[in-house]
């Protein structure tokens, strides 16, 4: 099974659309989910703030990383925030998540960014025992703050 780890496309929007669909359902989220098929391409494809890997698997399009650039000012440096990291259920244990990770850290390096940071949800033992496996710290002290507009 050969593995293909590439920037987003046109003819990926579809797939990506149904898997955030499916990541809102795992979550127990979709009540909060607005987007459309035209706004993801919209916001991928013609929006370079935020960009998108996608993992392909004998053609067929298994996982996915949204991320958009941020600044620390503590580093001096630009870093990335990664948004989503999602790979199919029937994926998952294949190493794909780990490759989409490890994909973006190397961009990270390769441009002298600072830093890759996401959340992650606190009942998710899974991915959170996942992100420590590779290295991740999961910070105690931060708490996500957010104004809906």
């Amino acid at each position: 099974m050969e593995l293909n780890i590439r920037k987003v496309q046109e003819e990926d929007i579809e797939d990506i659309f149904q898997m955030i669909c499916e990541l809102a359902e795992f979550e127990k989220l979709t009540h909060l989910v607005e987007i459309t098929k035209e706004k993801l391409k919209k916001d991928l494809i013609t929006d370079s703030s935020i960009q998108a890997l996608v993992a392909i698997q004998d053609s067929e399009r298994v996982g996915y990383a949204i991320y958009f650039y941020n600044y620390s000012t503590f580093l001096g440096k630009k870093g990335i925030y990664l948004e989503d990291l999602y790979v199919r259920p029937k994926f998952r244990k294949l190493g794909i998540g780990k490759n989409l990770l490890l994909k973006l850290i190397e961009q990270a390096k390769n441009e002298d960014l600072g830093r890759v940071e996401w959340s992650v949800l606190d009942w998710n033992k899974s991915a959170i025992d996942f992100y420590v496996s590779l290295g991740a710290s999961v910070l105690p002290d931060w708490r996500i703050c957010r104004v809906v507009i």
